[in-house]
């Protein structure tokens, strides 16, 4: 069996989680609860698998060390350092990637 990485939110990806599952759940609240969790299990797949996720293409996160999850039509960005997966955004996909850095 595969080491188990430690799966680390930063503040600002939490802020994220909560603002899309408030989106979501101003129009459908049980929709926002069964995406939350397959977020939740996507994204905590990654303690087995750190490197699942794709080197995204825009140069400026590249050279940040991002990689991508895509789920549905979000983007999960993080860093492997050691150990420990560390989760900087999840945001919509058509939001403009230079934000993020």
């Amino acid at each position: 069996m595969p080491d188990k990485y430690v799966i680390r939110y930063l503040p600002v990806a939490v802020d994220d989680l909560l603002s899309i599952s408030d989106w979501i759940a101003s129009d459908n609240p049980a929709r926002a609860a069964s995406f939350t969790d397959k977020l939740d299990k996507r994204i905590a797949g990654l303690a087995t698998h750190p490197f699942l996720g794709r080197i995204p293409k825009h140069e400026m996160l590249q050279a940040f060390g991002y990689r991508v999850l895509v789920i549905e039509a979000y983007l999960v960005f993080y860093k492997v350092r050691g150990h420990i997966v560390e989760i900087h955004r999840v945001i919509h996909g058509s939001r403009h990637l230079d934000d993020i850095a």
